[in-house]
């Protein structure tokens, strides 16, 4: 969670330079060539009946990405972090057992309202929606992702899933890069930043989905509300209001009240162990 936040925070000054389609698209193709650098999947072993997962996943890891760039272009980290947490906590409350597990994401709905304070009017409205886009597919992102990596050995579904995010971004991305002229350290920031996220931190939540229940990792990641508040303060100087601070706790304690359940129990499928060659 911490890494991803970072990458996000760093993120920022590359959107300064290629715009927040060009840095997810250059985030996705640099995650491609480290991932495939480190594990290369041999794709005729890919099962038919995988594809779709794989295929879906991929799309929606690009809109995610692509998507919160954008929301944090506008609007503060923290906030956009708490908006889009609204995503995977709505899931953990549908697929709880306990229908009374849904009055979590209307909590978490009051702490955003505290958030974004818009009796103000000073909150941009487009970045809001795009951060409840990016929650969207942040809520079917980890839907898939336990249900790839239940089927894929370590980071090889992950390796095959982040080219289609590459493609996914791409129509939008590619046209923001080669029309910007960026400063020569903006594609080694993106690369670095892509080292981080997705490969790193994708691939440590693909292994986590994999031995956890939907609403014990979104209750885990109840405190990246939290991470993304200290991200932001430390690396963008966004320093939030006390009703600000209020309203983080609230989506915080509406992801803790969430947790109905641990570890995962064990799952009868067909294993995929797709063979991969290590770089020597």
């Amino acid at each position: 969670m911490l890494a991803v936040q970072l990458s996000n925070a760093t993120s920022v000054f590359v959107i300064g330079q290629v715009g927040a389609g060009g840095t997810a698209w250059l985030r996705m193709c640099f995650g491609v060539v480290f991932l495939w650098i480190i594990a290369r999947p041999k794709f005729r072993c890919i099962r038919k009946q995988d594809t779709p997962a794989l295929i879906g996943l991929g799309v929606v890891t690009g809109f995610m990405t692509a998507l919160f760039l954008e929301a944090v272009d506008r609007i503060p980290l923290g906030t956009a972090v708490s908006i889009e947490f609204l995503g995977p906590l709505t899931v953990a409350g549908i697929m709880s057992k306990n229908r009374k597990a849904l009055i979590w994401p209307i909590l978490a709905v009051l702490g955003v309202v505290l958030l974004t304070e818009p009796w103000h009017g000073k909150i941009d409205g487009v970045g809001v929606l795009f951060a409840l886009g990016a929650g969207t597919c942040w809520g079917l992102y980890n839907i898939l992702t336990q249900h790839v990596g239940d089927r894929f050995s370590g980071i090889s579904g992950l390796s095959l899933t982040i080219p289609v995010a590459a493609i996914a971004t791409m129509p939008v991305g590619l046209p923001q890069v080669i029309s910007r002229d960026f400063a020569w350290w903006t594609l080694p920031a993106a690369a670095g930043i892509a080292l981080i996220t997705p490969v790193i931190a994708f691939g440590l939540e693909m292994l986590a989905l994999k031995r956890m229940t939907h609403t014990a990792f979104g209750t885990l990641l109840s405190i990246e509300p939290a991470f993304g508040i200290l991200i932001g303060l430390l690396v963008l100087a966004q320093t939030p209001t006390w009703l600000q601070a209020l309203g983080i706790i609230i989506v915080i304690a509406a992801g803790a009240g969430a947790q109905r359940g641990g570890r995962r129990k064990s799952q009868d499928l067909a294993f995929t162990d797709l063979p991969l060659e290590t770089q020597k």
